[in-house]
C-alpha cells in the first residue's frame, strides 16, 4: 500500500494504522525524513518530489493500493496567501493518476476537502450542512479548493476512460496529535491549543483570535479520518463523500472547549483583519450514513482533550 504525503500530519497517522494491521507499506514524501510528523521504521520510507513524474513513476511501481494524500497546503492563513503554490500540487495530483494508471493499481483513493464547495452556501454563521451536490455549480476556495476540484473531476474521468477504481472524500477540518502546531500552517484547533497552552503556561491569559470568533466550522478528530478513509477506499461506491463530523462551533465556542481543558479562563483580542475564509461550513453526513452506514463519531471535547495535552508537551519541550 502507498502512502503519497506519508511524512504528513494525515499520512503518518494512516501509516500507523496500516503498519498495526500488518499490511506492507511504502511511505513517500517530499520532505527529508527529519522534516516528517512520524517515522515508522517498520514502513519502506522514501523522500522524493511526486510533482516529478519519473519520482510519481517510481514510487507507484508495484502498489496495490494507493492513497494519494500528497498537498502543499495548510490553515487558512497558508491557504489564502499561497495561491499559486496550492494550485501547483496539480502537477503531483495528475502525476500519480497517471503512474496509478500505468502501474495497474487496483484502488485510487484521493484526499479532496470541503473546500471545494460553493463559496455562496457559506456566507452565514448559521450554515445549512453541505451535502456533496453542493460543489456545483462550481465556485470552491480560490487556489486550493480549485485544485482539489479539477483533481477531483480527474479521478472521475480516469475511472471512466481507463477503468481505474478511484475513490474521493472529501475532508473538513481535520485535527488532532501529531500535526502542525506552529509556524504558521497549523489549523484552528492547533493554533488555539497552542495559545491557550502558551498562555497557560507564561500566565499572561490574553490570546488573539483571527475574525470576531463567530465564524463557524466542523472539525474531525484524525482516527475517524483514518478510520473512514480507509472504509471509503474498499467500498463500492465511486462518489465523492463528505468525511467530516458534523458537530457545528463557533471559533469563540472552540475557544470555550480548549479553555476548559486547560481550567484558565482568557482575555481575547480579535484581529478582524486577519484570514478566516467562508463565514460557515459544516459537513451534511446524510449520504455517509445512507451509503456506509458510519460517520465521524469522536465528540470535539474528548478530540481536543487529547490534542491540548499534545499540544501542551509540545510548547512546554519548545521553552526548554
Amino acid at each position: 500500500m502507498l502512502v503519497a504525503g506519508g511524512g504528513g500530519f494525515i499520512g503518518g497517522h494512516l501509516v500507523a494504522d496500516l503498519l498495526a494491521q500488518g499490511k506492507s507499506v511504502r511511505s513517500v514524501d517530499v520532505k527529508p525524513e527529519s522534516g516528517w510528523y512520524q517515522v515508522h521504521p517498520q514502513a519502506q520510507n522514501v523522500q522524493a518530489d511526486l510533482s516529478l513524474l519519473d519520482s510519481a513513476m517510481s514510487a507507484t511501481a508495484g502498489a496495490g493500493e494507493v492513497f494519494m494524500l500528497a498537498a502543499d497546503m495548510g490553515g487558512m492563513g497558508f491557504i489564502e496567501n499561497n495561491k499559486a503554490l496550492c494550485m501547483l500540487t496539480v502537477l503531483t495530483s495528475t502525476h500519480m493518476l497517471q503512474a496509478a494508471r500505468d502501474h495497474g493499481v487496483e484502488r485510487y483513493f484521493y484526499s479532496s476537502s470541503a473546500c471545494v464547495y460553493a463559496a455562496d452556501k457559506q456566507t452565514n454563521t448559521d450554515i445549512t450542512a453541505l451535502k456533496e451536490a453542493d460543489a456545483y455549480p462550481a465556485m470552491p476556495e480560490d487556489g486550493y479548493g480549485w485544485e482539489k476540484l479539477f483533481t477531483e473531476r480527474m479521478c472521475r474521468h480516469f475511472a471512466e476512460d481507463f477503468g481505474m477504481t478511484t475513490r474521493i472524500a472529501r475532508y473538513h477540518n481535520v485535527y488532532g496529535p501529531e500535526g502542525t502546531w506552529t509556524g504558521g500552517r497549523e489549523k484552528a484547533p492547533a493554533a488555539v491549543c497552542r495559545k491557550i497552552a502558551e498562555a497557560s503556561i507564561s500566565g499572561n491569559h490574553e490570546i488573539e483570535i483571527w475574525g470576531d470568533g463567530e465564524q463557524t466550522r466542523s472539525f474531525m478528530y484524525i482516527d475517524d479520518c483514518v478510520q473512514g478513509s480507509q472504509m471509503i477506499l474498499a467500498a463500492d461506491s465511486a462518489e465523492p463523500v463528505n468525511l467530516g463530523s458534523s458537530e457545528l462551533v463557533s471559533i469563540n465556542q472552540l475557544v470555550d472547549l480548549v479553555e476548559s481543558i486547560a481550567g484558565i479562563r482568557c482575555e481575547r483580542n480579535y484581529k478582524l483583519d486577519a484570514p478566516q475564509g467562508v463565514r460557515g461550513r459544516n459537513s451534511d453526513n446524510t449520504q455517509i450514513l445512507e451509503t456506509y452506514g458510519w460517520e465521524p463519531s469522536i465528540s470535539l471535547s474528548d478530540g481536543l482533550a487529547k490534542t491540548y495535552a499534545w499540544v501542551y508537551d509540545q510548547v512546554k519541550r519548545s521553552q526548554g
